[in-house]
């Protein structure tokens, strides 16, 4: 035997041993469907019932749907915006049983029965609600895609006040926060305008509360 065969006798003994080790770690069960849980290429879904805007709706989502994506895809409530998906930006803004909500953060399922008010359960064009008509005479927007969730987010901060819930500018927090700009503004916060119009948002919202900046 040359050393050509012996060479090639060796190299083939090397790719061999590879494959059987390749072969032998390989699970056996992998292409066997797990014994639990749904088949493969379903996705779990849930029916939920869900009072928007006064309306009560029955739903089957797949359960990893937004509360976000329900209202936009499922009910048609494109009133909400989706921004940053992130829950940085507060464009989607809702109301959950009164509290103000990022609706990209949640999902539906984990609001079984919740009462949910979006932009379009606020008012109308016809008769708009106190802060929308605010909002208009103040200028309160310009591209006018953050607007739903500032509005939805401002009537959820003035309750927050009335309610006495302290924010992290309340100076006494054993004594109800103040009705000011300052904590119009904290509260607020959370809610970003890329175009700027903040002045013009805090004063549509004072001038609702009767607060002056």
């Amino acid at each position: 035997m040359d050393k050509s065969e012996l060479s090639l006798s060796r190299r083939d003994l090397l790719i061999a041993g590879a494959a059987s080790a390749a072969w032998a770690s390989a699970p056996t069960d992998a292409a066997t469907p797990p014994a639990s849980g749904p088949p493969l290429g379903t996705v779990p879904a849930s029916r939920i019932s869900l009072e928007v805007n006064g309306t009560a709706h029955a739903l089957e989502l797949d359960n990893r749907t937004t509360l976000l994506d329900a209202l936009r895809e499922h009910l048609h409530l494109t009133g909400t915006k989706k921004g940053c998906d992130h829950g940085q930006c507060g464009a989607c803004t809702v109301l959950v049983n009164g509290e103000r909500i990022n609706a990209c953060l949640t999902l539906a399922v984990m609001n079984e029965g919740a009462k949910v008010t979006t932009i379009e359960g606020l008012g109308t064009p016809a008769r708009m609600h106190p802060l929308q008509a605010a909002f208009v005479k103040h200028d309160g927007y310009q591209c006018g895609y953050c607007t739903p969730g500032q509005i939805c987010s401002a009537v959820g901060a003035l309750d927050e006040i009335r309610r006495g819930v302290p924010s992290h500018v309340t100076a006494d927090l054993n004594a109800k926060p103040m009705l000011s700009a300052e904590e119009l503004r904290e509260r607020m916060s959370g809610n970003l305008c890329r175009c700027g119009a903040y002045s013009n948002i805090v004063d549509a919202i004072s001038e609702t509360e009767g607060v002056r900046t």
